[in-house]
């Protein structure tokens, strides 16, 4: 039996982070994970990226992490202009309206979890189990005891579940989900438009679903993000590579000029998770262990990598008072204002969702009206861009 102070089931960057962000806690700490090594990146960008907002940014600086980001593949966005398809509903962000150099920057999941992997596997405090899985937990009095796949058992004051949508941390403790369908696909892809993309991310709101264009590092590179009802999402996925481009650029109102689709394309359905309960004796989860939204703003990332700096910083508090990391009574806290700002971010989403969902007039005449005045009041969307940068 090998013993942990803390057992990390899944290295992706929400487990990657807490990790790291123990490094000067004393706490010893074990990374479970089917694979937890540095991916070669090719010259195409990958599919997968994230819009990563000032706050996160500041957790991977004070991890040395945002270095090694920078010097792989990261473009900074300064601007953002968002729209309604058919409407004179529209808005724009600028970074100099709240005095920053940027507004965010778009990185490729990879790209993330590369530079997060580079720095741990440096680290004393982390031990890494990998390729391996969890696949029994017993929880008694004393500790956490975790059978993994590869037949190890580990004993561990906390075990964390940071291993995403269907966590098997999660399923094993039974802790209690709500959710519900979206309805819709997303549809990801890189795109080549004609215009360059100047450093301003993007989306227009169409009747089936939102469009996202996010700046790469090549001036006319983009990621797209493209949910739409489901039905809507299989159209556009019969089509030819052609097609699915004129498609794009009309939907987009031909913003960047002619896009041409230079990835292969992937797909995947849109749910909404709730974890009621995230806590149970001397275990916890994380990130989309505990919670998935819907992508139309970017956030689902940035809120798994603050609430696992925000549990590293408990844990910490906990230690220097010689308090057990692995009570439920001594982790609510972290878990009721943590659950407080997933609800609060669901909500925001599935409000946004609804209010531009569809082709009822009204709902176009006050998503028009709205958006029009909100673009003419500055101090509201300073507040709205800081509390989108995570800095509010």
């Amino acid at each position: 039996m090998q013993s942990f102070d803390l057992v990390i089931s899944g290295a992706g960057m929400v487990g990657l982070t807490l990790a790291l962000a123990l490094k000067s806690s004393g706490l010893t700490v074990a990374i479970v994970d089917p694979k937890a090594e540095i991916y070669e990146l090719s010259d195409e960008p990958e599919l997968r990226v994230s819009a990563i907002n000032v706050a996160s940014q500041k957790v991977f600086e004070s991890l040395d992490v945002w270095p090694l980001v920078l010097a792989s593949r990261a473009q900074a966005y300064t601007h953002m202009h968002v729209w309604d398809k058919d409407s004179f509903a529209s808005i724009d962000f600028d970074h100099q309206q709240v005095n920053q150099d940027n507004l965010g920057h778009i990185v490729e999941n990879a790209v993330i979890t590369n530079s997060l992997l580079a720095v741990a596997k440096q680290s004393e405090h982390i031990t890494f189990l990998t390729p391996d899985s969890v696949v029994k937990v017993d929880v008694n009095d004393h500790g956490c005891f975790i059978q993994t796949q590869n037949g190890e058992i580990l004993s561990a004051r906390l075990l964390v579940g940071a291993d995403g949508g269907q966590s098997k941390v999660r399923q094993q403790a039974n802790m209690p989900q709500t959710f519900w369908d979206y309805e819709q696909t997303a549809i990801v892809a890189t795109v080549k438009t004609a215009l360059p993309h100047q450093q301003c991310a993007r989306q227009v709101f169409t009747e089936a679903g939102p469009l996202a264009l996010l700046p790469l590092w090549d001036e006319h590179l983009c990621s797209i993000v493209w949910s739409q009802d489901t039905v809507k999402a299989a159209d556009l996925l019969s089509l030819d590579g052609v097609q699915f481009g004129r498609a794009l650029t009309a939907a987009f109102d031909n913003k960047l000029g002619v896009t041409e689709v230079v990835s292969q394309r992937q797909s995947f359905p849109l749910t909404m998770r709730y974890t009621r309960q995230w806590l149970k004796p001397r275990q916890i989860v994380l990130g989309d262990a505990a919670h998935t939204i819907h992508p139309l703003a970017g956030q689902g990332a940035n809120l798994g990598i603050l609430e696992a700096g925000a549990l590293a910083k408990k844990l910490i508090a906990l230690t220097e008072q010689q308090l057990d990391i692995g009570e439920v009574k001594n982790l609510r806290s972290f878990e009721r204002e943590s659950k407080n700002e997933a609800v609060k971010m669901i909500a925001t989403m599935e409000g946004f969702k609804r209010l531009f969902h569809g082709e009822n007039p009204l709902l176009k005449l006050v998503r028009g009206v709205g958006l029009t005045a909100v673009n003419q009041l500055p101090a509201l969307k300073q507040k709205i861009i800081m509390q989108a940068m995570g800095v509010s």
